[in-house]
């Protein structure tokens, strides 16, 4: 492993599983990293339509603040 170990970074960087071996027992794993701007969601629009539901009274003032609305 010490002298591939680049060859082993940038296998795991291309989404492989890399374990490291010691007495035939595996010791160690390279996994890459996510790019941290990958999106986890979707940003098209309407994509959680029908996900989220409201009350048609949602926006009514509370009666447990009626005294504080005056």
């Amino acid at each position: 492993a010490k002298e591939k170990l680049l060859e082993l970074i940038e296998a795991a960087m291309r989404g492989e599983e890399i374990a490291i071996t010691q007495d035939n027992q595996p010791v160690v794993k390279l996994v890459g990293i996510p790019p941290a701007n990958k999106k986890r969601w979707p940003s098209k629009a309407g994509s959680a339509k029908g996900m989220v539901w409201m009350s048609d009274d949602f926006d009514e003032p509370l009666e447990e603040f009626k005294e504080y609305m005056e």
